[in-house]
This record gives C-alpha cells, sequence and structure tokens, in this order.
C-alpha cells in the first residue's frame, strides 16, 4: 500500500516541477471519500489543487486522465490534470472547491442550477461517439456500451446484495423469473433510446457550483455509451434529493425538447420520452439498492442506508404507474417492504424526501 507520505514527496516534486506557488508550508488536508477507493487530499496551493491518492489495483488512472481531457476540450467543465504517476496512482487536479450542488441547492435556486447542469449533460451528450486518445496520446480508447449484459448484470445486484444479504430475503425459482423478466423489459425499453455520451453518476454529489460558470464535472471516469435519459434521470430524481413530481417531469420534458432541436434524438411523444426516462430510472434505482447494500455490507460505508427509503420510493412510484410492472410492484410490497419496515435504516418510504413548510434542505439558511 502507497503511503500519503510518498504522496506528499510527489506532491512537492510536481509543484517545483510547475513553479507552483504554495500559501503555506505544503500540507495535504484529507477531504471525505467516495464510494470508491480514491482518497482525496487538498493541497495548499493558490489557486488550489487536490492530490488523489488512486490504488491503480482498482481505479483506472489513464482512462480518468484520458476522458477529463477530452470531455474539456470539447467544452465540459472537467478538473484540469496537472501530473499524473499512474504507476503508483496519484493525480494532482485542479480543485474546483466545495461548493457541491447539492450543498447548493435550494427551492429558490434549483431551477437555476438544474438549468446550468442540464446544458452542460446536452454538451456532454454532444460529444463525438469516437475514439479518445489515451493519456499519454499513445493508443486510443473506445468508450463501452452500456449494452444488456451490462445493465442486466447491474439490476442483479438487487438479488445478490438487497434481498438475500441485507434484508435476509431468499427467492424462490418463481420469484427469480420474474425478476428476469422485469430486467428484460428494462433493458428492452433502454436500448430503443439514443445513445449518447453517459456519465452515469451525474447528480448533486459530482457537480459544483462556481459562480458565474458552467458546474464542474467530476467522477466521470466510467462513462460509457448509452441511453439518453441515463444521466438525466440521475440528476432529477437524484437519490440524495427530492423534487416534486410535476416539476420533475416538467424539467425532462424540456430536456427532451433540446435534445431535439441539437440533433441528439428524432421528435417523440411526451408519453414516449417520460416512459423512457421512468423506466430507465427504475433500472438505475433498482441497481442503487444493491450498491448501497453493498457499500454498508462489504465496504463498511453504512451512510448510503440512510438514502435506502428515497430509493424505494423511487421504483415503488414509477412501478406503480405502469401496469406491465404490476406484478414487480405488488410483489414489492408484499414481501420487501414489511423486511424493510424492520430494519434500523428504515424510515416510511412514502414520505422520504417530502420537506414541509419551513425545512431546509442542504445549502438553505434559516
Amino acid at each position: 500500500m502507497v503511503s500519503t507520505q510518498a504522496l506528499h514527496e510527489w506532491v512537492q516534486e510536481q509543484l517545483t516541477a510547475h513553479s507552483w506557488s504554495l500559501t503555506a508550508p505544503l500540507a495535504l488536508i484529507p477531504l471525505g471519500g467516495d464510494a470508491g477507493f480514491r482518497c482525496y487530499f487538498r493541497v495548499s496551493t493558490e489557486p488550489a489543487l487536490l492530490a488523489v491518492l488512486a490504488p491503480p489495483e482498482f481505479e483506472n488512472n489513464p482512462l480518468f486522465v484520458a476522458i477529463a481531457r477530452y470531455l474539456r476540450e470539447q467544452g465540459v467543465h472537467t478538473p484540469d490534470v496537472v501530473a499524473a504517476d499512474f504507476d503508483r496512482g496519484f493525480l494532482l487536479l485542479e480543485d474546483f472547491g466545495d461548493a457541491l450542488y447539492c450543498n447548493e441547492l435550494s427551492v429558490e435556486s434549483v431551477d437555476l442550477l438544474y438549468g446550468e447542469a442540464m446544458m452542460t449533460l446536452l454538451r456532454l451528450q454532444q460529444c463525438p461517439l469516437t475514439t479518445i486518445p489515451t493519456a499519454d496520446a499513445s493508443d486510443m480508447i473506445t468508450l463501452d456500451d452500456y449494452d444488456a449484459k451490462r445493465l442486466r448484470d447491474e439490476m442483479r445486484l438487487l438479488e445478490d446484495w438487497f434481498i438475500p444479504q441485507l434484508l435476509g430475503y431468499e427467492l424462490n425459482d418463481k420469484e427469480r423469473v420474474m425478476l428476469e423478466g422485469l430486467y428484460q423489459q428494462l433493458e428492452n425499453e433502454a436500448l430503443r433510446q439514443p445513445q449518447v455520451w453517459v456519465h452515469r453518476d451525474y447528480h448533486s454529489r459530482n457537480l459544483i457550483f462556481r459562480e458565474g460558470n458552467a458546474p464542474g464535472v467530476i467522477d466521470f471516469q466510467d462513462a460509457v455509451r448509452g441511453p439518453i435519459t441515463y444521466d438525466l434521470v440521475s440528476l432529477l430524481r437524484d437519490c440524495y434529493v427530492r423534487w416534486p413530481p410535476e416539476q420533475v417531469e416538467r424539467w425532462a420534458l424540456s430536456y427532451g425538447n433540446m435534445a431535439v432541436e441539437v440533433g441528439l434524438m428524432a421528435p417523440v411523444s411526451h408519453p414516449r420520452f417520460l416512459r423512457w426516462f421512468d423506466w430507465m430510472g427504475l433500472q438505475r434505482h433498482i441497481k442503487v439498492l444493491g450498491i448501497f447494500s453493498r457499500l454498508y455490507l462489504r465496504d463498511g460505508k453504512p451512510g448510503y442506508l440512510n438514502d435506502l427509503p428515497l430509493v424505494i420510493r423511487y421504483v415503488l412510484e414509477v412501478s406503480d404507474n405502469y401496469v406491465e410492472l404490476d406484478i414487480f410492484h405488488d410483489w414489492f410490497i408484499e414481501k420487501l417492504l414489511p423486511l424493510c419496515e424492520q430494519q434500523d435504516w428504515y424510515s416510511d418510504y412514502r414520505v422520504a424526501g417530502d420537506r414541509t413548510a419551513g425545512d431546509l434542505i442542504p445549502g438553505e439558511q434559516p
């Protein structure tokens, strides 16, 4: 395991090589981590930089750097990569600051912030689906497809982690067949959509507010070529913050209209686009139930459990709105929900994410 002392020494070498000025004796200040294996440190420079310890056995750092540089060239505000040591998993990046969208969103600010986020997403999705030069320009990288197997493998995390390991429920053969049928339906709907650049985690914790500028975009290294509504529903049905359904529908349809205007897709009816949006969200939220369970059970990160009731709400609201999904919806209510209600992390999913008058969300001031 590479030590933070080695990272400290490497950062010092890079600052000297790049003639970067320090505001104080060099210090690496640890920042909160994410769901991956990367560790972040703020560096006492002017302007500020981030040092990243990203173990190469777990993180594809050359891909991260290649995508960061390519998207930046295309007008998406990803961090500038100042230096990289791929063998040791060291990165030195532009620091966008602490103003995560999740800490800036309020009832008053959300239309403006989401408007900027959707314009950035539109720019991201307009990036050509071509090969990308590697970090050292010695080879080319092609985005993986968000194909049926990948979509199916993600949804199966539900029955690998959430159902048996978190809830302690054993599926029978009939239930497994039912779930496989659901996965097939959701895959088919996803693959019918126009295929574009997909960030795969485009939400309020991966967007950074920058006064007077487009938002900074981070955590993009898992980008693929996939359905046009995937990142949109990740943003608008965020697993960490909820907005009124009629507002979400208005945003989604507005984005669909813009996508048509710039040539990302042919015109489709509003019901068709909303079906794409809803079913893509269901695929994502089924996956997230498994991922959040795995983060707790395998990786020792219990904080994500508190977000499960909102994810459950999204799953049950969408599945209740389409007759084709009735069997899954009723089964979840009958078999899984009573087990959820016994868990310490559970709160009433029917009001998860709601705000009453006077309530604050992150970023709001009393």
